[in-house]
């Protein structure tokens, strides 16, 4: 908790005049993966408030629900890469050999410790440059509790960013009789995040669970779905009668005629002819394949693409770049 006050101190230093930002910062829309995920444990309520004050557009919160129904903020279905839950709860894990989030009580959960993300076989950093792995104390939490922060925050602050939940494997909670969609989008209603007016973009790679979410559950909030591989027109086509926005994966926006310059397919502009958004994933300093720098990546995604905006793990560094009209490196 001291680590969060002192963040939100630092907020008060870096974010003054910020609601004032230029019309052209809005052009390209800002999403806080996971948080300044690049510089603090993903989705601790540490990282999302240094995230706010970088000032995105939206912070991203990834959902899944404990044993006994609460909304968790966390990547995965799986505690094993960035927890200690092998540690404090090493006959809890099933045949597989892996410790579930939906088999702990939300009292369980908050007693682990979350560190930086690392590779189960070897203990190592996925990203070594990152926060120190086992360093400092960060924690789970609710997605009642991020809401509440990042309203909090809009109110004492005069901003207005937005949240950008998803919802994580909606089969498998279904699977273990949890209809993970109606608990989220109730405590959304609960939040007033209701409307496409209002703040609040929710997105699914489940293709079938984000229909349902547009007709059987009668959502009117805006709608993204998550793409792994390319889509043609006519998929995109029915896409776009439930979905108002697409994330895609970039690597996916990039055509397989790829030459030493960056070439890109036409699925942003197919997109947009559909009346869609796109916001691709993710925009990392500390991976950027496929292009010169991390600078390159950005600039060309959203200018020479025309991206609407995308997932970053450096919220601060992408608007920097986004708002710069200079040419590429």
């Amino acid at each position: 908790m001291k680590f969060l006050i002192t963040l939100l101190c630092v907020f008060a230093l870096v974010s003054c005049n910020q609601k004032n930002a230029s019309p052209f910062q809005k052009n390209k829309v800002v999403i806080a993966h996971r948080g300044a995920s690049g510089y603090l444990p993903e989705h601790t309520l540490e990282a999302k408030a240094m995230a706010y004050a970088m000032h995105p557009d939206y912070i991203e919160q990834d959902i899944v629900l404990s044993k006994d129904n609460v909304p968790i903020v966390y990547h995965d279905i799986y505690l094993d890469k960035t927890t200690d839950v092998a540690k404090k709860f090493s006959d809890r894990k099933r045949k597989d050999g892996r410790y579930y989030v939906i088999d702990f009580t939300y009292e369980e959960l908050l007693s682990l410790k979350v560190m930086e993300r690392f590779d189960l076989k070897t203990g190592e950093q996925v990203y070594p440059n990152r926060f120190p792995k086992n360093k400092s104390s960060f924690n789970l939490h609710s997605l009642q509790d991020e809401i509440e922060l990042i309203q909090g925050l809009n109110h004492s602050t005069g901003n207005d960013i937005g949240i950008y939940p998803e919802i994580k494997n909606p089969k498998f909670h279904i699977e273990n009789d949890k209809d993970i969609s109606k608990i989220i989008l109730n405590i959304l209603t609960k939040y007033k995040y209701e409307n496409k007016k209002d703040n609040c973009i929710l997105q699914c790679f489940d293709p079938n669970e984000l229909e349902r979410i547009r007709t059987e559950l009668n959502s009117n909030l805006r709608l993204v779905q998550l793409i792994e591989m390319p889509k043609n027109f006519q998929e995109l086509t029915h896409i776009s009668g439930y979905a108002d926005g697409l994330g895609p994966w970039y690597k996916n926006l990039i055509s397989e005629n790829e030459t030493e310059k960056v070439v890109f397919n036409s699925l942003i502009k197919d997109a947009h002819k559909l009346g869609m958004f796109v916001h691709p994933y993710t925009f990392r300093v500390d991976d950027f394949s496929g292009f010169s720098s991390f600078k390159h990546m950005v600039k060309a995604i959203l200018f020479e693409a025309n991206a609407d905006g995308g997932f970053t793990d450096f919220p601060d560094i992408m608007r920097n770049i986004s708002t710069d009209q200079s040419s590429f490196e």
